[in-house]
């Protein structure tokens, strides 16, 4: 919890400075104690819909032990659904419209599988620009991850995404570059996060539009940004979501598709993922499957036990770091009522009070 300034002791400042949460005394008599209300957009395809709902949550129930947190599960049309998950969707979810009307004090936007070319030719976007636009005057912070983040500073700031030569695939390692910001504090200086994605947006983009970078990889490119503000939209084009074995299910899916001859040669593995004894397991799989098909009998089971000693989760510590603050942050922002994005005093265009001061690491 934050540190209130009851006093003019200097040390107040220079941690304020830094980016520690340091509240005024006014500030802090006008916080209440509250639920936190947050809506989970989850545009995931059906075999990901469940795993998807628990990594959030997850990632949302590791944070402030305080505060109570409602999580509103919810999706949008255009997303092509079997029988079985729509019955899901209709048994468990919200209806956004409901939504709107009580209000939410943040939104988690999930990543999603495309078809076209351009993301503004998905069925999917229509409903969720009507989304974003509700949430940006209602809602005190937006976080979005992947493909999510590609839809919004696309429809925002017109930025276009720039496919890859191949798939960044993997797990990479990162760097704060923006340590005075709030939502950085207690994270470690150099972590590691997953990326799955064939399209970037490149720092270039990112700086030009005026976002304001946070974290990213010499391979990986930008994996943490914000808004202009600092706050009402945070960006990431990694999946801090990800469990230990999400980048090994996706293996299993492409491997699968070799075997189905989509693919002309067997995938590569996710990059710093894999250890050495999982190459062999992979190996191993892999000449056993062809062998058998080659034989006209039906293909090992994939050998997941098998693999889960070697998988590391190196990422996770990260996360759910960087979820508590942002959820602490919106805690400390958000007004009394549901439908009050802000409590009195706080400016909407710079929420956490950091604009006006340079970018960049003070320690």
């Amino acid at each position: 919890m934050p540190l209130v300034a009851h006093n003019a002791l200097p040390t107040f400042e220079r941690l304020r400075a830094e980016g520690e949460d340091v509240l005024s005394v006014e500030r802090a008599q006008h916080q209440d104690i509250r639920e936190l209300h947050v809506g989970l957009l989850n545009m995931m395809p059906d075999a990901a819909l469940l795993v998807t709902e628990k990594q959030y949550m997850r990632l949302i129930g590791a944070c402030n032990r305080i505060a109570q947190i409602y999580v509103y599960p919810f999706s949008v049309p255009g997303l092509a659904r079997s029988p079985e998950a729509l019955a899901h969707i209709a048994a468990y979810y919200a209806d956004f419209e409901d939504l709107a009307t009580t209000g939410l004090d943040a939104l988690v936007i999930s990543g999603a599988n495309v078809t076209n070319p351009a993301l503004d030719l998905e069925p999917f976007w229509d409903p969720l620009a009507e989304v974003i636009t509700w949430a940006a005057d209602h809602v005190t912070s937006i976080l979005c991850s992947c493909l999510a983040t590609h839809a919004l500073v696309k429809h925002l700031y017109a930025i276009e995404r720039q496919p890859l030569p191949h798939k960044l695939w993997g797990v990479y390692q990162h760097r704060v570059c923006d340590r005075s910001h709030p939502l950085t504090q207690d994270v470690n200086t150099r972590f590691d996060a997953p990326h799955s994605r064939w399209n970037d947006i490149p720092r270039a983009s990112w700086d030009a539009a005026g976002l304001r970078v946070l974290a990213e990889s010499e391979k990986a490119g930008v994996h943490l940004a914000t808004s202009p503000d600092g706050f009402r939209i945070i960006y990431f084009q990694g999946h801090p979501e990800y469990d230990r074995n999400s980048l090994l299910k996706e293996y299993k899916r492409e491997v699968g598709r070799f075997l189905d001859a989509e693919l002309e040669t067997p995938p590569p593995y996710p990059e710093q993922y894999l250890t050495h004894e999982a190459d062999d397991v992979a190996q191993t799989y892999l000449r056993d499957a062809l062998t058998a098909r080659a034989h006209g009998q039906a293909d090992p089971p994939f050998p997941e036990a098998t693999f889960e000693p070697y998988l590391e989760n190196t990422w996770g510590d990260t996360g759910r770091a960087l979820f508590n603050n942002w959820l602490g942050l919106v805690y400390q922002l958000t007004g009394l009522e549901r439908d009050e994005p802000f409590m009195p005093g706080i400016d909407a265009a710079d929420p956490l009070g950091i604009v006006g001061y340079a970018r960049g690491p003070h320690r």
